[in-house]
Parts: C-alpha cells; structure tokens; sequence
C-alpha cells in the first residue's frame, strides 16, 4: 500500500496537480528542460561545424537519436558527485553518445544550456498564453455586445451611483485585458537570444576556439540564434542574460494577475446581488452546509491565484536587484519558482477565467427590481426639468422633492420598504402637469447616456482589430476545470 501512495507522501505542487494546464505544465518540466539542453548542444555543434571545427556529420547524428531519451536516475547519480547539474548531463549524454563524446558543449558554459534554454521556455511560455488570454477577450466582447444596453446600476464608493450598463461595465475589464495582451505581446517580441557568449560574456573561449577570428565567433553567435529560432540576440550579456528580461516579463504577467483579480472581484460583488452570476454546473455543491448556495468559487480561485501572481513581481524585482557584476548564483533556486509559478499561475487563471467568460448568467430582474429602488432618487434632476419646463418655479420645485425624497428614504433605511418616492410624487397634486411623462422620466435606458455606443465603437475599433492578430490560434474552448 506504502508503495501505491508513493507519489502522495512528498510535495506536489497545487498547480500541476489541479489548476494549470497539461501544455504549461510540460514547457516547465524536467523532460522538456533537458532535452531542449540537448537540441542546444546539437545546435552549437551544427554551427561551430559549419564554420570549421573538426566536427562530423556522425557526431551529430549521434546526438540527435539520443534528444528525448534521458536517463534521469544517471543524471541525478553524477549530479550528487559533481554537485553541478549541466556537467551531470553531459555526462550522461556523453555516455550515451562515446562519438560524440568529445565535442559536446565545446567551449560553451553552463549558462549556454541554461539560460538559452530558459529564454526559448519564456518565448513558447508567451505564445501558449496569449491566444488564450485573447479568447478571454473574444469571448467577454461577445457578452459585452449582447448586454450593451441593458441598464444598471453604476457605483462609485460602492454606492449607488449614475446608471451604467451591463455590457460597458464589462467593456472595463476587457479594457484592461487588453492592456494586459499589449504588454505580453511586447514581451515576446522584444525577447532575444542569450546565444555564445561564453563565461562572463565576453566569448574568450570561442574565441580561442576559432583562432583569434573574432568574425566566426560572430557568426556563431548569429547562426546558433537563428538555429533556435530568434531573430536577435542580446548584444551584451555577463554571464547571465539580464535579469531585466526576467523581471519585464513577470511584471506583465503580475499587472495581468492584477487584472484578473479585479474583474473577477466585480464579479463575486454581483454573484452577492444575484444580479449576475458565473457558470454553475448541475451537480456542483456550492457548500457542505448549505444546500441551497452557489459560490462563486470560480472566481473566488481566480482571485487566490491572481494574488499569488501580483507576489511575484518582488521577487523577480529582488533578483535583478542582487545579481552582483557578471553574475551571482542566488538567483537560480528563486528563478526555479518564480518563472515556473508565475507562468503556470497565469495560465491557470485564464483556463478559469475563460470557462467563466463562457458561462455568466444574468438576471434582468433582479437588475430591474435593484434599480427601481435607487432610480427615484436619480431622476428628481429630471423631475425637476420637466416641471419648470410645464412653467413651475425651479426653487419650490427643488424642495417639494427634497422633502419627497427624504420621507421615501425613510421608509427604506428605517422601515425597509420599497422606494415610493415616485408614488410620493404621483399623489402630490402640485406634479398633476407632468404625470403624464414619468414613465418616460423614469425609463432606465434613458440614464446610461452613450454607454450602449461606447460598448459598439470600443469592439469594432479596439477588440476586433487584436482578436484579427491571432486568427485561428485564438482559444474559445473551455477545457474541463478541476474543481
């Protein structure tokens, strides 16, 4: 039995066990981080060929048959002799390629593998998040158009304030999405290549490999970039490529989470006025004691891993902070984490956030009935125009309602009964001229000003033009939530 539940006896980590998705998860793992250590070591090799180091085709070619099959128990046996983990794996690999044995990671240091590697991670890392954080955009742009102008109540303060609708408040979290598809977008493209720079930047052993020839370390430098697939490489690097980049990234991802957070907080704001509502599946349980809930967990694990997320940031921050001259190693056990989290974080919170996108159900009513209770108070401006437009005097007009206004707020704050400021007004004989105009007064469509345009002109102009870039790579498929 012992045996059976091996695997539940050590720390296993929330988001590869319940959040985040089976793509992500694969880019941060160890198959995917080795074998790419040695694509990048055939690479180099291919290239340090190419411009005439005694290299051979069969050499390569042993290396290449060799990419996935990695023996872990060897590496992790050299890694506790050596104490150092890229010179276990070419041990191992050498083992397991004798011809190759000889050239494998010539003139490179650790950081080639490494932070190469590392920086093809963070550009494939970008690539699975963006079409997904924009299917989040598609989707809340679709809700937006469809409740564009269904009138609510707007709050400032969380009060009660001028009336918005449902679909330009949810222009407001897309606004920020989009800001969010802006700053990771610049982050992959600006990202470079590490490329052969050698132990502290300066490419002295390739230098010495190709005799003096600073034009061949140059290309090499060039060819092994293009080989990874990167236009550019950092022109100047330590040993390390700046942790800057490390820093850029985590930050968008961090101001993303704070996005999330927000939106998602609005959200479980509305589920508490049961004017709107995430996706409730039909055997969900809601609460162990009550029955009759629906939580909002959907957003409530949004807003956990967001917060998680937004902490990051510091990290990454501190790191960039401490990397003393060409390098110091204490940046390695807090990358390890910080890069890995913030990525499977992200992505775990826009798998949540598009099976939300999906399913919100609203309640007209509930958002008609919680109007009427405040729309009174809002329309006594109007009541008033309407009055001395029918020739009455603004002044007697102005404290008729000010003494209507406050009865009616009475009843609702010290008896709890319906806003009847309106019947108030109808049974006053001094508003007999206009009676016959309240019901247009008090028509909730006619407060929300150009909300319903704003909504149209904001996806026409700002959200189809972004969800165009990403064509048919764009994620609109929910994958099934562990919950």
């Amino acid at each position: 039995m012992a045996e059976m539940n091996a695997e539940f006896r050590g720390y296993r980590s929330p988001l590869s066990t319940r959040y985040a998705s089976k793509e992500m998860q694969y880019l941060f793992s160890d198959q995917h981080k080795f074998s790419t250590w040695r694509k990048l070591w055939i690479l180099l090799a291919k290239a340090e060929k190419s411009l005439g180091l005694d290299i051979t085709d069969e050499q390569i070619g042993e290396m290449e048959s060799h990419i996935e099959d990695i023996d872990f128990k060897a590496a992790a046996a050299e890694e506790a002799l050596t104490r150092h983990d890229v010179m276990a794996h070419v041990h191992v690999f050498a083992k397991q390629c004798p011809l190759a044995a000889p050239i494998i990671h010539l003139g490179a240091t650790s950081c080639f593998v490494g932070d190469n590697t590392d920086l093809l991670i963070l550009k494939e890392a970008l690539e699975q998040l963006l079409p997904k954080l924009v299917g989040v955009v598609k989707q809340l742009a679709h809700f937006a158009m469809q409740y564009r102008d269904l009138p609510t109540l707007g709050f400032t303060h969380l009060q009660p304030a001028q009336l918005t609708t449902v679909g330009k408040r949810c222009s407001l979290w897309i606004q920020d999405l989009l800001m969010d598809e802006r700053a990771l977008r610049a982050c992959r493209d600006n990202l470079r290549f590490r490329g052969v720079k050698g132990t502290t930047g300066t490419q002295a052993s390739f230098l010495q490999l190709f005799a003096g020839d600073g034009a061949k370390v140059r290309q090499l430098d060039q060819t092994v970039t293009k080989l990874a697939g990167f236009e550019r490489y950092y022109a100047v690097t330590g040993q390390t490529y700046s942790r800057k980049v490390d820093l850029e990234i985590v930050s968008a991802l961090a101001s993303l989470g704070a996005t999330v957070h927000k939106m998602c907080s609005d959200l479980r704001l509305l589920a508490s006025r049961k004017e709107l509502e995430e996706p409730f599946e039909q055997t969900q349980i809601g609460s162990s004691a009550m029955p009759y809930k629906r939580n909002p967990m959907r957003s409530e694990r949004c807003c956990a891993l967001a917060r998680h997320l937004i902490t990051l940031q510091a990290n990454a921050a501190n790191t960039l902070a401490v990397q003393w001259l060409e390098r110091t190693l204490d940046d390695s056990a807090n990358r390890r984490l910080t890069l890995s989290e913030a990525f499977l974080s992200a992505d775990a919170c826009l798998l949540t956030l598009l099976n939300i996108s999906q399913g919100l159900v609203v309640y007209p009513k509930v958002i008609e009935r919680n109007i009427a209770q405040e729309l009174p108070f809002m329309s006594t401006e109007n009541v008033i125009m309407a009055m001395v437009k029918a020739g009455g005097d603004r002044q007697v007009c102005h404290e008729k309602i000010r003494v209507l206004s406050h009865e009616a707020g009475a009843q609702v704050k010290q008896h709890g009964k319906d806003n009847d400021l309106v019947e108030r007004i109808r049974a006053d004989p001094y508003f007999a001229p206009i009676l016959g105009q309240l019901g247009s007064i008090l028509d909730p469509k006619t407060f929300t000003g150009r909300a319903a345009d704003q909504v149209v002109e904001f996806v026409n102009e700002e959200v189809n033009p972004v969800v165009a870039l990403y064509g048919d790579k764009v994620v609109t498929k929910s994958a099934q939530l562990n919950i």
